[in-house]
Parts: structure tokens; sequence; C-alpha cells
């Protein structure tokens, strides 16, 4: 952010020479912050209404910290995702009030409260144990993001019975993601007794034939059920964000 040319736009409000719907317009363009190894968009979550998510995978730990650190400076609570446990562990010591998942690889730095939207409950299932770091990653984007998450685990078709305990839940929802490996069946099972937004995850869990994922990518993008939605494999990121936006749909 250019302080100058904040500091004429915010003159020209208070003047009233410029409304405040054409401020906010001329925000969204702000130059973006740059520090030679990363360009920041600060500016993301007024365009948006989401914060700029730090990708850790492939980034040194003083990268990230370095990223977050501006990110946090400038009011934004922040997220990193793919952070592995070394780069987790460092970035703790680098980053005081951090937390970190091991299991989803998420680390987080909440420095503003973070108020409750959406206009219901994002639920969150995972078909196995297995399953679980990508839906985590799922569940605790769509949590930083101000979301209601509910979570079920292990409710994979090998024991159907242990999904149909959970029918209030399901029906209870107002936005699902499904999170599933191997043969990827859950989404289209789930889809086929709910009347609610439902966004499939495939994950790279399963046996050689199984291909990384592809054959649970494909199952769900070839759904019966009508309405499914399918992001990449292992992608419990774009799965939470998406759940988010539905979620908050018709808000003011």
């Amino acid at each position: 952010m250019d302080p100058a040319r904040l500091r004429q736009l915010l003159a020209e409000v208070g003047a009233g020479t410029v409304s405040v719907d054409h401020a906010m317009e001329r925000l969204k363009g702000l130059p973006f912050e740059d520090l030679g190894f990363a360009k920041l968009d600060h500016h993301r979550a007024l365009r948006l209404g989401l914060p700029e998510v730090i990708y850790g995978e492939g980034k040194s730990s003083e990268q990230i910290a370095a990223i977050a650190e501006r990110l946090a400076g400038g009011g934004a609570n922040v997220l990193a995702t793919r952070v592995d446990a070394e780069k987790g562990e460092r970035l703790l010591a680098a980053l005081p009030g951090a937390r970190y998942d091991p299991h989803a690889r998420l680390l987080t730095l909440v420095r503003e409260p973070i108020p409750r939207r959406g206009r219901g409950r994002i639920l969150v299932a995972s078909a196995g144990t297995s399953d679980m770091a990508v839906s985590e990653e799922a569940a605790v984007t769509a949590e930083l993001l101000g979301n209601e998450v509910e979570r079920i685990h292990d409710v994979g078709v090998a024991g159907i019975h242990r999904l149909f305990a959970h029918r209030e839940r399901l029906h209870g929802a107002s936005v699902l993601v499904v999170v599933a490996g191997m043969e990827g069946a859950l989404p289209s099972v789930i889809g086929g007794l709910v009347d609610r937004p439902l966004i499939a995850v495939p994950t790279s869990i399963g046996y050689g034939a199984s291909f990384g994922g592809l054959a649970a990518l494909l199952a769900m993008m070839n759904s019966c059920a009508p309405g499914i939605t399918v992001v990449n494999i292992d992608n419990g990121f774009g799965a939470g964000v998406a759940a988010s936006l539905i979620n908050r749909a018709g808000e003011a």
C-alpha cells in the first residue's frame, strides 16, 4: 500500500469530492507490496472477501515468515497451507502466537477476531481416517474465514451404516464438503441423500489402481447424483474456500 496515495484518497473522501463507493473501487487497485521474492496482495480481501493465503510448499521457512509478518502487519489473519513439520517448527519460533497443525500441514496466525459469517453451518465429512489431512485442511480454512464448521470422520462406504447414524447432521448443514480417496464413492452417496450444495474432494489415498487420486476424481466428476461440484485432488483448501463463498452467498 502506498501511504501517500491512501492519505490523498482519504482526504478527498473527507472533503466530499470522492464518494465512499468510488473510494472503495479505487482501493481495490492500490499497488501490491514487493518483497523481491513475493508480491503481496494486501487488497485481496477487499476485492474478494478472502485474504491472501500462503502456499507453503516450495517456499523456505524464512520466506513464509516474512510474508506472514507483512500480512499480519497489514491487519490480516494469516493462513499458510502445505507447511511440513520441519518448517512448522521453525515458523512457530519465528512467529509468536502462530499455531501449527502437523496433520493438516496448516499454520495460522490470528491477529484480529474472526467474526462469524454465513447463513448456516458447513459440514466436512471424510470417508476414512487416512483422508483426514485433506478434510482438516478444508475445515480449518472454512473456520478461519468465519464459518461454523462441523466434522464427521471415517464414514466411508465400506461401513455405510456409520454414515446413516449422522443423517440429521447432514440435513442440518448449509453446505457439505465430502472428502474421499479409493474409489471416491462417498460424495455420490451423500449427494443422493441431501438437498444442499456439496463439494467433493478426491484424495490421493488408495492402492495402485487409484492412480494417486485420479480414480476418485473421475468417479466424482461422473457421479449420477446431480449438483455435485468437484475440486482437484487433495485440494482441501479450495473446497474450504468454495464452501465459505456458498455459505455467505446472499449476505448483505
